[in-house]
Order: structure tokens, then C-alpha cells, then sequence
């Protein structure tokens, strides 16, 4: 398609005309992957001659298609741009996006970056040189534009990823400083200064934000930076040409620059020059930074501050981020020295109204409730929020120089409680009286370990927070159900106490103003938990399940379903006759949720996470009532149509959730229903699709579809079952480009196969053994090694003979056994075994290594069985032995919750008015910090323990074989139908086998005693009692 009639069907697609637009997209998509069809787009795009609206619909479809096919996903893909138009794009997209409209511009970025992600540097080497020359040259808003981008892709790689970075500070950063030098230095400067300092300041964060390159390690260059970063904090902004409106101000280029210069200070300060944080080799620039830069910095954000006391306008995120920088000063002690003259007017004058109630909540409270509920509930918001930096230096304070500060914030506080005491109810300082009791409840932790506060802390609930569950002022109501959460778990010397607060919060949850409603629904929770008579609640928990649901109708919120999640789990069997109605209202509400969260496509969307919390929630009830089988079948039709849709990519959200509820209904149903699995093919096409991550999840509902419906996998041929598992599971272990520990759970779902269908699966044992071999021989994990193993020890113990023949006619019969011995003969330094590590393990290898002894010498020569018979006793002392040693150990609660080693730098993140790139930084940043907070160990750890899995609690039908009792019968049996070859195996024990045989043989006959009385005592327990 020339590049007129290109225009025309771009003109098209904008038509009015359903037909004529539907007809355009058709043609669109018919001439894309056409030669020249990308560059000719590219023209439209860039000629200023065109109507701006087709422009923007070239632009978009230019932006979307290079998205798609710039960089094939699959590396053996062949791209459907040719070389030549690559070359094309890459040439011209340079020269032409500093001169487009800011529109265009933003989507030509889009491509940039991902051509940039894609090539550089192999493919574009010459992109450095282009940013260089333009530098110099009058280009410099494009050279800016597209450094930007190209630093960002640095921004979060290490080590050695990071190389490319540093040949790009070396080469632009002496143009860097030089254009930054020249900017400030401009009288009167125009917006468009602004927009090129910000560009500079980004470029800067995105280059130091891990490391700080070598260049910048030179005192005399950093000082040059620093120099100017402290000429722009110190610098006013220009009064002229402020917007008027608060949320467009905050946004205006000088502002940016403002924060982003605050922003790249603080990362300096708490990642740089902390001496506490470094390594050797950045020590000298720690302390560099210390003595020449960190107490100027904190004088020039003391003076910023003071904007706030004077009644002058200073935007949101730049106060939490210079708060930011004062609470980590208040640890050092210099810093602390410089703070100290002016802490005072700080911690009264400008932290402590942060801390209130002010026109802009009660405006929030009465136009918009949900608003204020949602925003008072958001972690973004905290992140970026005055109040929330405020509520952190105050803890902070008290934590690192409570010695000096407690008592005299405490005298503070108890003030302004007097003066609100003493004042008529017209003249009451309500929103100062707010600011006390959100300062109350920050320094909860705080009070409760310190005299003599803490045992004054129930007569202040008393008399200062409780009396404002009545108070006429809805934020004093929702405020004291907060503070009366916080001290919910307090030992109150009067019962009553307690329970006038429980009243008064249930009361809340019927009060006519919504933030009040919430904010006693969160309260509540701290008050079930603490609840130790749970009469006191019992009476009330219709009406209180009843209040909850009618809240969760007006609020989409993760919290209040964890609220709900308490009392269930607090009352457990006692929800029974809730059950079904509190999962058809949180199913009601999940929907609810979904929708919303659909409509709103944010990324942050707390109906997303709402949905995922009535997930939880419904899980929660499932388990409280799974002592009582016959519910489920009732509360299945609820919850199919909710697993049907999420167990598609639909659900990719929450998954792990749904898999739950699914692993539940297959796992305390009475039966497992034809509806329940109808969801069988769901589960194996998104593992085989889209769903990996999630195979130890999907393993578990798997299992239960086996285990409880055996009859049904082995019968039912419409869908055929088993040839499904198969046809997933050795996709997934032929898979080259699956990491091992991706497919852990594919030899176990192998073992459920065999242990669950023993004598009924004979067709599948040499297809799975031959996957198993197959990935055996490419594994490199040593726990994959163990599990492929057991596998095999599966088909032994499923029928060894079979399995056997199997081996030797695949010609890995030596090769496998060889690898086996090999693996159970490894030990640690410490002596204990190296693999096959946990009870199941030795007891699945005892089992398939004693299903051999019985084999026929011409299957099972002499010497091998010597060798079987010896490792089978070895194996089973370590086994009894492991058993011994878990049944000493008392069972302990971890009482601590998992700490996940996640620090966050709360100057990494950035608020309402930031950047696009910056808000996608802030995610990745966090999920590559989550990443690497569950990374498990490497194996060559001694101790590595990430090979105990959740799964070792998993049924399976040899939790009834006792190995001892297996082992001693098959050699009665070999002794039996043998006798000569058993004798001649006897003469090759040596004194210690013969002592570990004699030891394995006693200890089987203690084990059938047991046995033997664990029955009896089943059957005297599950027998009807007699009357005499």
C-alpha cells in the first residue's frame, strides 16, 4: 500500500461508520507485515502536513506493531520486520522525535524504548555516538529525550548487565554537566528550561539509582553535580506562571524539577553515604559525602519545610520526601546534632499539623466518601503521603531518641487532650484532637513496652478515646475506632472496658457515615482477635455478618475481608450454618469486584485485590468447615462458575487463590462431582500454556483428582484423562527451556499416577519411565535428580518386574541404578545425606528397592541383588532413624512471621504526579525485590534445605505400608520360594549388615505391634458404645 492510500485508510479508521472503520482495521491488518508498510507509517507519523488525528492513528498503530513484532518472543521466531525496514526506523525515528507535538512524541517514546530494550547495543551501536554528537550540537532536547530512555533500561540491572551504562556515563555525562551548568545559570528561565533540567535529573537517577558509576567516584566531578543539585534545592521556584490549582501545580515543570532533585539527594544519602550500608571500596565516598554534603542538604530541606509553617505552597510528594530524609538522619548523630536546634519548631510546627485533620479531608469526607476511604487504605498513597512521612518521623524519633523526645511529644499530646476537655463543645479543637489520637496510635508499640506509660494506657483510652465513639464530628468517630484497634490487645484490668469498645465499635459499623463504618470494620478485626470469651460476640454474629456484607456492597477493600477471614477463623466449626450464605455474598462481591476492576484497567486496582482477598476469604470458610463434608456439596454451584472463568488466563490474578478454593472441593467433598471435573481440562491447557509458575499449585487439586476419583481418571475416556496428564506432563519434561526447579512437580504428579493406580496403568509405565530417563540425563538440580529417581522407585514398587524389563530393553537399566547408588552413597560435610532427603523420599526408594529382592536371578543376578538388598538396610536405618529424631522434637510454633528481607527505600517511590516510566519503576522494582526475596538457595549449600516442600503432608497411598514390615515380609518371601539364593545372599553380609539386618528385623516386628494396637484403638474409637 503507497503512502497516499495508506493515509486514506487511516482517515477511515476514524470514521464514524462502524462499517467504514471495521473495513480500515481489516486492510491495516491485511498490509502490515508488508515491506516498507512499518517506515511508510513512520512518514505519516512525522509529516507535519497531515492531519494531526490521522498522525495520531498512524503513531498508534506504529507503536502497537512495533510492540508486538519488533523482538520476536520466541528467540527460533523469525521476525516479521525485515532488516532493511528496521535499519530504516531506527535511522529516522532519532531525527524526528524531538520536533513532534508532546502527543506523538510520548508514543514514538513507547517504540524507542522498546527498540532501544531490543538492540542496543548490538544491533544499534551507532545510537551513543547519535545522543553524543546532539549533545553538542542543537539537538539537545531530542539527545536528552533519548538518553533518558536508554538509561532507564539500566536503571534496575547488576553487575555485569550494568557494563553498558558505564561506557554511557563516560561518554554524555561531561556533556551532561556542561548543558546542566549552562541551564541554571539562565536569568528568568522559561518552562522549557525546566523540562531539560528534569530530563537531566532523570538520566541521573536512572544512572546511579543501583551503582554509582566510577566516573562519578572522582570528588571533583561529583562535587560539579552536586554543586548544581544544591543551587536547584536551594533555588526558589519561579512564582510566575504557577497554576492556581493545587493538583495541576504539583505537576508544573519547575515543581518536577524540585522533586526529582529532592528524590535523586535522598537516594544519595540513604543508599551512598550511609557508612553503615557500604562496602569497603565506597567507604571513602560514604564518608566523602557525610562531611562535605549530607547537613547541607538537610539546612537547604529544613528551609523547603518551613514553606509548610508559613502557609506557603510545597507539594505533597517533595514534604514526604524531605520528611523522608529527616527520619534517616535521626540515627546519626551529627545529623541528629545539626537537627536538634530546630527539632522543636519541626516535631510542633509543621510534623504535628501534618498529622490533623485539614480542609482538604473534610472536603474529601463530605464530597467524596469512598474516595477518602480508599485513599486513607492505600499503600501507593502512604508512600507519597505528608501525613504518613509525618507519622514516621514521630516513630522514628521515639525509637532512636525516645530518651530525649518521648516524654516531652507525650506532654504535648496530653495538652491538647486537656485543652479539648476544657473546652466548650462550639470551641473544640476537633482536628487538633485528631492529630492527638492518629500520634496515639502511631506510637502504639512504643507505649506499650514503656513505663510509665504502659500502665497508664487504659485509663487514656478511657478517658480520651472512648468518649469519641459519640462525638459529633464523623472523623473523631472513625478516629477513635482506629486508635481502639490499635490497642485492642492490651490487658485491660476491667473486662468491662473492653467490651463497652467492642459494643461501641460494632455500633460504628452502623454508623450513617461511611469512613466511620470502615474504619470500626478494621477495628473489629484487633477486637476478635483479642477477644478471649467469645460469648461476648457469639450473640451478635448474624447481625455482625450482616452489617459486614452491606459495607462490602459499598467498599471494594482488601482489608475488610481480612476482617471477615478472622472471625472465621476464630469460630471455626461454629460458621457451619454461615457457610453457605457467606460464600454466596463473598462470591456476590468477588464478581462485584472483578467487574469493577475490568472497567477501571489500572494496575494498582484495589478491586483486584478486593477480588483476590473474597478468594481468601471463601477459602478460609471452606477449611473452617472441612470436618463437615455434606456443606460442600452445597456450596460447589456457588463457587463453579467462579473457578470455571479463573482457572482461564482470565484469572491470571488470582490464581494461586482459585487453585485453593479448587484444591479444596476436590479434597473434602464427599465425592468429586462431573461438574468439579469439568475443571480437569482447564487446569492441564493453562499448565501447558500459560501457567508454570503456578504447576506446585495446580499439583495439589491434580492429585486430589487421582486420588479421590481414581476410578474416573482410570474409566472415563471423553475427555481421556490420563492421556491428557501425559501429554502435559512430557511436554513440560521435554521442555529445553524449562529451568528444573520449573518442573518439580511433574515427577510427583507421576509418582501420584503410579502409587494411586498400582496394577491398573501397566500401558503408562514405559511412556513416563522414558520421560523421566530423558530429563534424568539433562538435569543439573540434584533434588530434580532425586524426584526422577523416586519415579522410577515408583514403577518398581508399581510392578518390578515390568518396570525392570522396561529398563533394560530402554538400555538405562545400568546407567539409571549406577546414578541411584551413586546419589544415596552422597553425603554432606556434615555426614548427613546429601539427597532423598525427607521421610518420603527414603521411604518411596525402601519400597522400590525391596520390590527387586523377589525377582528371579535371570532379571536380578546375584551380585545386583547383594547390592539391593545391602543399600535397602542402609536406607532403612536412616529412615528409622530421621522418624526417631522427628518424633522427639516437639512441635514448635513460629510465632514470628515470616520476615522476607524486603527493605524499602520509601525514596524510591514516587506520588500521584509522577512519570509514567517512574511508576513502572516502582513496580518492577518491587516485584524484583519479591523475586529475589524467595530465590531459594543454591544446592552446593550445606544448608540448603529448599528441597523440604510443602508437599511432604500430601496423602498417598503408601502413608499405610510400613517399609520395615514390607522389607521383612519380601525377604520372608525371597527365603520361602528360594531358599538357596537367599542363603547365598545371607553368606555375603558382613558383620555389620548382619547387625543392621538383625536391627531392621526387630524393629519390623515392633512395628507390626504398633500396628496392631493403632487399629484396635481406630476400632474401639469408630465402634458404637455398649450398654451392659
Amino acid at each position: 500500500m503507497d503512502l497516499q492510500n495508506l493515509a486514506i485508510v487511516l482517515q477511515a479508521a476514524l470514521s464514524p461508520n462502524p462499517a467504514e472503520r471495521r473495513a480500515a482495521e481489516e486492510s491495516l491488518n491485511q498490509y502490515q507485515y508488508t515491506p516498507q508498510h512499518l517506515v511508510r507509517l513512520l512518514q505519516i507519523v512525522v509529516d507535519g502536513n497531515c492531519d494531526i488525528a490521522v498522525r495520531q492513528v498512524a503513531s498508534i498503530h506504529f507503536k502497537n506493531f512495533i510492540a508486538k513484532n519488533w523482538s520476536p518472543h520466541d528467540p527460533d521466531e523469525q521476525s516479521k520486520i525485515l532488516p532493511s525496514d528496521k535499519e530504516l526506523v531506527r535511522q529516522n525515528i532519532l531525527v524526528f522525535v524531538a520536533q513532534l507535538p508532546p502527543l506523538l512524541r510520548a508514543q514514538l517514546g513507547e517504540c524507542l524504548k522498546t527498540i532501544i530494550h531490543a538492540d542496543y547495543p548490538e544491533q544499534w551501536p551507532g545510537l551513543l555516538h547519535w545522543v553524543t554528537h546532539n549533545l553538542q550540537d542543537q539537538q539537545v532536547y531530542g539527545a536528552l529525550f533519548v538518553l533518558r530512555i536508554l538509561s532507564r533500561k539500566y536503571e534496575f540491572k547488576s553487575d555485569e548487565e550494568r557494563t553498558p551504562i558505564y561506557h554511557v556515563v563516560e561518554e554524555t555525562f561531561p556533556h551532561l554537566l556542561s548543558i546542566f551548568s549552562r541551564l541554571v545559570q539562565i536569568g528568568n528561565p522559561s518552562i522549557e528550561v525546566a523540562d531539560l533540567i528534569k530530563l537531566i535529573c532523570k538520566i541521573f537517577w536512572s544512572s546511579i539509582y543501583l551503582e554509582i558509576p566510577k566516573k562519578l567516584f572522582d570528588p571533583n566531578v561529583f562535587n560539579a553535580w552536586m554543586v548544581l543539585f544544591l543551587n536547584i534545592l536551594e533555588r526558589p521556584v519561579p512564582r510566575e506562571g504557577q497554576p492556581a490549582d493545587p493538583e495541576v501545580r504539583k505537576s508544573w515543570g519547575w515543581w518536577k524539577v524540585k522533586k526529582w532533585t529532592v528524590h535523586i539527594l535522598n537516594r544519595l544519602y540513604t543508599r551512598f553515604g550511609d557508612l553503615k550500608l557500604q562496602n569497603p571500596e565506597n567507604k571513602a565516598f560514604a564518608q566523602h559525602f557525610q562531611k562535605n554534603y549530607a547537613g547541607k542538604i538537610l539546612e537547604c530541606h529544613l528551609n523547603l519545610l518551613n514553606a509548610l509553617r508559613i502557609g506557603d505552597y510545597l507539594p505533597d510528594r517533595v514534604s514526604n520526601l524531605i520528611l523522608q530524609y529527616l527520619s534517616n538522619s535521626l540515627s546519626k548523630t551529627t545529623m541528629y546534632n545539626l537537627l536538634q536546634p530546630r527539632l522543636d519548631v519541626v516535631l510542633f510546627e509543621i510534623i504535628f499539623p501534618l498529622m490533623c485533620f485539614n480542609d482538604n479531608d473534610q472536603a474529601l469526607w463530605e464530597e467524596d466518601p469512598h474516595e477518602y476511604v480508599r485513599k486513607g487504605y492505600d499503600i501507593i498513597e502512604d508512600l507519597y503521603s505528608p501525613r504518613t512521612a509525618a507519622m514516621d518521623f514521630v516513630s522514628e524519633l521515639v525509637r532512636k531518641r525516645g530518651k530525649e523526645n518521648l516524654q516531652k511529644f507525650i506532654l504535648f499530646i496530653v495538652e491538647i487532650f486537656k485543652r479539648y476537655e476544657a473546652a466548650s463543645i462550639e470551641f473544640k479543637p476537633y482536628r487538633q484532637k485528631d492529630g492527638a489520637l492518629l500520634a496515639i496510635g502511631a506510637l502504639c508499640d512504643k507505649l506499650k513496652q514503656t513505663e510509665p506509660y504502659k500502665s497508664e494506657l487504659e485509663p487514656m483510652l478511657v478517658q480520651h478515646v472512648f468518649p469519641e465513639f459519640a462525638s459529633p464530628v464523623g472523623h473523631l468517630r472513625a478516629k477513635a475506632a482506629w486508635v481502639a484497634g490499635q490497642y485492642a490487645h492490651i490487658n485491660f484490668s476491667d473486662p468491662n472496658n473492653f467490651r463497652k469498645a467492642l459494643q461501641s465499635v460494632v455500633a460504628g459499623m452502623r454508623d450513617p457515615e461511611l469512613p466511620v463504618r470502615v474504619d470500626s470494620v478494621f477495628a473489629l478485626r484487633s477486637f476478635v482477635e483479642s477477644c478471649k470469651d467469645l460469648s461476648e460476640i457469639r450473640p451478635i454474629l448474624p447481625q455482625l455478618l450482616d452489617d459486614f456484607f452491606k459495607l462490602m456492597d459499598e467498599v471494594e477493600n482488601e482489608d475488610l475481608v481480612f476482617t471477615l477471614e478472622t472471625i472465621v477463623d476464630k469460630f471455626g466449626e461454629e460458621m457451619a450454618p454461615y457457610a453457605l450464605g457467606l460464600c454466596q455474598s463473598l462470591a456476590a462481591a468477588f464478581w462485584k469486584c472483578i467487574n469493577s476492576s475490568e472497567a477501571d484497567d489500572e494496575a494498582d486496582d484495589p478491586g483486584a485485590l478486593a477480588a483476590a482477598g473474597c478468594l481468601r476469604a471463601i477459602s478460609t470458610i471452606l477449611e473452617s468447615v472441612s470436618r463437615l463434608p455434606h456443606i460442600f456439596a452445597h456450596i460447589e454451584p456457588i463457587l463453579l462458575p467462579i473457578m470455571r472463568r479463573m482457572l482461564t488466563s482470565d484469572g491470571q490474578d488470582v490464581y494461586e487463590e482459585v487453585l485453593e478454593i479448587v484444591s479444596y472441593m476436590t479434597f473434602f467433598s464427599p465425592t468429586i462431582s462431573l461438574d468439579m471435573w469439568s475443571l480437569w481440562p482447564l487446569l492441564t491447557e493453562a499448565l501447558a500454556d500459560w501457567a508454570i509458575d503456578f504447576f506446585p499449585n495446580i499439583l495439589v487439586p491434580l492429585d486430589n483428582y487421582i486420588s479421590r476419583g481414581t476410578m474416573h481418571y482410570l474409566t472415563c475416556k471423553e475427555p481421556d484423562y490420563q492421556q491428557s496428564l501425559y501429554s502435559v506432563l512430557s511436554n513440560i519434561m521435554r521442555d529445553k527451556n524449562l529451568e528444573d526447579n520449573d518442573i518439580e512437580a511433574a515427577p510427583k504428579l507421576i509418582e501420584v499416577v503410579f502409587q494411586n493406580c498400582r496394577g491398573q496403568v501397566d500401558h503408562w509405565v514405559q511412556p513416563y519411565i522414558e520421560i523421566t530417563v530423558e530429563r534424568l540425563r539433562v538435569a543439573d538440580r540434584p533434588y530434580l535428580k532425586c524426584l526422577l529417581l523416586q519415579v522410577i522407585a515408583d514403577a518398581l514398587y508399581y510392578n518390578a518386574s515390568l518396570t525392570l524389563n522396561i529398563l533394560q530393553k530402554l538400555g538405562v537399566a545400568i546407567e539409571v541404578f549406577n546414578l541411584w547408588f551413586q546419589m544415596l552413597q552422597q553425603t554432606k560435610k556434615s555426614g548427613v545425606r546429601a539427597n532423598f532427603k525427607r521421610e518420603h523420599d527414603k521411604k518411596v526408594c525402601c519400597l522400590g528397592l525391596t520390590s527387586l529382592l523377589v525377582l528371579p536371578p535371570d532379571q536380578l543376578p546375584g551380585e545386583v541383588l547383594e547390592r539391593v538388598f545391602k543399600a535397602t538396610l542402609e536406607l532403612l536405618v536412616a529412615y528409622k532413624d530421621q522418624v526417631a529424631e522427628a518424633a522427639k522434637e516437639e512441635p514448635e510454633e513460629d510465632d514470628d512471621d515470616m520476615d522476607d528481607g524486603l527493605e524499602t527505600d520509601d525514596d524510591e517511590d514516587d506520588d500521584g504526579d509522577m512519570d509514567a516510566d517512574e511508576a513502572n519503576s516502582l513496580r518492577l522494582e518491587r516485584l524484583a525485590a519479591q523475586a529475589r526475596s524467595f530465590r531459594p538457595a543454591d544446592d552446593d549449600d550445606d544448608d540448603d534445605d529448599d528441597d523440604f516442600s510443602e508437599d511432604e503432608d500430601l496423602q498417598s497411598p503408601i502413608d499405610e505400608v510400613d517399609p520395615f514390615v514390607f522389607f521383612m515380609d519380601t525377604a520372608k518371601g525371597l527365603q520361602a520360594s528360594d531358599q538357596m539364593r537367599f542363603q547365598r545372599l545371607s553368606q555375603t553380609l558382613d558383620l555389620r549388615y548382619q547387625a543392621l539386618a538383625n536391627g531392621v528385623a526387630q524393629h519390623a516386628d515392633q512395628r507390626r505391634l504398633e500396628i496392631q494396637k493403632e487399629k484396635l484403638e481406630k476400632a474401639t474409637a469408630t465402634s458404637p458404645a455398649t450398654s451392659c
